[in-house]
């Protein structure tokens, strides 16, 4: 006989097994949900990853500091800092969007750094180092060494401290991720910042694997399973590219550029759509949401105005247009700002340096620059004394070897002209005034931008035809030949990636003649800051459009293009003997041999 303690109807057991199920349903539904909840964010595994190759960052710089306070050979020191290096690439996309500053300690160019205060701040970060252990470890220096690579790991420290507290967001994390690819278009595959060591393609393939491991956080499969894919396939296909290049003189970057890092750029783009993260609309001069750089539209010409209500507008322009071209803003008959900026010749006038007003031989300081993509530079005139063009406008108008002109004269004039009050009145509030007058000279030179060139629609894919000199001449220009090291891409002008925020200016030691036996007198930036390091310091100019734009140099000292590819390639004033302590460009040779001449200048041409 079964014991009732025991035994249990079938009907108890289908009841116990309804309950048992229940509560194992209850309890799995409460592990889901607590599971749920503590599970990190895509951003938020964004950040832990980014702590982590912080970590590892931190690690490589602890072990490249003691091999160098343990005087190791020179291949032990040079993989230490390489290791550190490709770590360092791993957190380049946060570190230097959230921590612009310290990320420029880590990671400066060797050169001293005035500051907005005119304080005179050395350099320091890998490039420092890089140059003490490259291409052999400068023994004699090895305390400066030491010293680097403790201020290098502080600064690192610095790096994790800063970034604990930083929230991070989507948006902020494919916006970055995004700026990243730029960066390593323009700053990392043209040895930027691997200028002596020249390992700018691991460390681009060490970046764009740090990119795609964290893009892995965003679970895209799940919402677009062929985009994943086709993001999976161009990360996969950029670190091939670069994994098996020859070497960094022979890396084909206008392919790259093309079929690679265009196409991950777009897809980061088309996968912050599918996800619904929020592209940025705030003001920059690169558009936040631009899938390119080449992209038509991809900068705003009226990014760098003062004042919102100071932004391009057809009337305005129109205005401007007029103004450009009437000689009532000058002192003397017959003077407009097109007598110096002609438009057939780029907006320059062809000469060394121009006529000035009344003539009797005399002439403006310096060459007239081209005024054709004027609007994507940060500073105007070559030694940077103004930011905005509504000042460049009110200095042109009132130098007596200019214009000869005054701005309270000339706003009468206009306004005792019926045609010129009719259109100001349309164009601004407050009609004719000074404000009014400079804003309308400087919209028409905003809308003098032109980035349309035949390299740039091959960079947008569409079917153009390169010759294999103007092909070659651009992978010179980004690589072997280091132009873009200071004519960034895509603007080619001192507008520095990937923010576009500020312009440079580098010391060159122009010659004062041809002959190149002293540097020229004019002292450029000097003039204004009194530092050192701008002594012969001017903007660095754009090269679109230089075929037109002859002659070179802020004196016009030469008269054609292979002369100017002649200079760079002897080192600039140092490489002809000046011995000019602030010289920003590499004063070796760039060894180039007459093929490779004829295909950079090929190439500007092609611009």
């Amino acid at each position: 006989m079964v014991s009732d303690s025991i035994y249990t109807s079938p009907k108890k057991q289908n009841w116990l097994r309804l309950l048992i199920g229940c509560l194992l349903g209850v309890g799995l539904g409460l592990g889901v949900y607590f599971w749920l909840q503590s599970r990190p964010t895509p951003a938020q595994a964004v950040k832990v990853q980014f702590m982590q190759d912080t970590d590892l960052l931190d690690s490589t710089v602890n072990q490249l500091q003691r091999a160098i306070l343990a005087r190791q050979t020179s291949p032990i020191q040079q993989a230490a800092f390489r290791r550190a290096r490709l770590a360092y690439k791993r957190v380049e996309f946060l570190s230097a969007y959230y921590s612009p500053e310290t990320t420029k300690a880590l990671n400066g160019a060797n050169i001293p750094e005035v500051d907005d205060d005119l304080r005179v701040n050395a350099p320091e970060g890998f490039q420092v180092l890089e140059e003490l252990l490259f291409p052999i470890v400068d023994s004699a220096r090895q305390a400066e060494a030491v010293q680097h690579a403790a201020v290098l790991r502080s600064n690192v420290n610095r790096l994790r401290l800063i970034s604990q507290g930083n929230e991070v967001t989507d948006s902020h994390v494919f916006d970055a991720m995004r700026l990243e690819v730029f960066r390593l278009i323009t700053l990392g595959i043209t040895g930027f910042d691997s200028p002596v060591a020249f390992y700018s393609l691991p460390e681009t393939a060490s970046a764009i694997e740090s990119l795609q491991k964290q893009v892995g956080h965003y679970d895209l499969d799940t919402h677009d399973a062929n985009l994943a894919s086709r993001l999976d396939r161009a990360f996969n296909m950029a670190q091939h590219t670069l994994s098996s290049a020859p070497d960094f003189d022979r890396f084909d970057r206008l392919s790259f550029i093309a079929q690679q890092a265009n196409v991950l750029s777009g897809l980061l783009l088309d996968a912050q759509n599918v996800l619904n993260v929020t592209t940025f609309t705030e003001s920059r001069l690169l558009n936040p949401s631009a899938r390119t750089l080449t992209d038509s539209g991809a900068f705003d010409p009226s990014y760098f105005v003062n004042f919102s209500q100071q932004r391009v507008t057809p009337e305005r322009t129109a205005l401007g247009k007029l103004l450009f071209f009437d000689p009532i803003l000058s002192g003397h008959p017959g003077r407009t700002c097109a007598s110096c900026h002609q438009p057939a010749r780029a907006f320059t006038d062809g000469e060394p340096a121009s006529l000035a007003v009344g003539f009797a031989g005399r002439r403006i300081a310096r060459n007239a620059p081209t005024l054709l993509n004027a609007a994507l530079q940060a500073v105007q005139f070559a030694d940077s004394r103004v930011v905005f063009l509504e000042d460049q406008a009110s200095d042109v108008i009132q130098n007596k070897d200019e214009m000869h002109g005054s701005l309270p004269k000339a706003v009468e004039a206009l306004q005792q002209h019926p045609p010129y009050q009719a259109l100001f009145a349309k164009a601004y509030p407050e009609g004719v005034s000074e404000a009014s007058l400079k804003n309308a000279l400087a919209s028409y030179i905003r809308s003098l931008t032109s980035l349309d060139s035949r390299i740039d629609r091959q960079l947008r894919g569409q079917t153009v035809a390169l010759t294999a000199d103007e092909k070659l001449g651009f992978n010179l220009f980004m690589g072997k030949a280091k132009c873009a090291t200071c004519h960034f891409f895509p603007l080619f002008n001192g507008t520095v990636p990937p923010a576009y925020q500020e312009t440079e200016s580098e010391v060159i030691g122009t010659p004062a003649t041809a002959a190149g036996r002293h540097v020229d007198t004019d002292v450029g930036k000097f003039i204004l800051t009194k530092r050192e390091p701008h002594r012969y310091a001017f903007k660095t100019p754009t090269v679109r459009h230089v075929v037109k734009t002859a002659p070179y140099m802020h004196n016009g000292v030469y008269r054609t293009l292979e002369e100017v590819v002649d200079f760079y390639d002897k080192g600039g004033g140092n490489g002809l003997g000046f011995g000019l302590e602030n010289q920003t460009l590499p004063f070796d040779s760039l060894h180039l041999t007459s093929a490779e001449k004829k295909s950079l200048v090929a190439f500007m041409k092609a611009l």
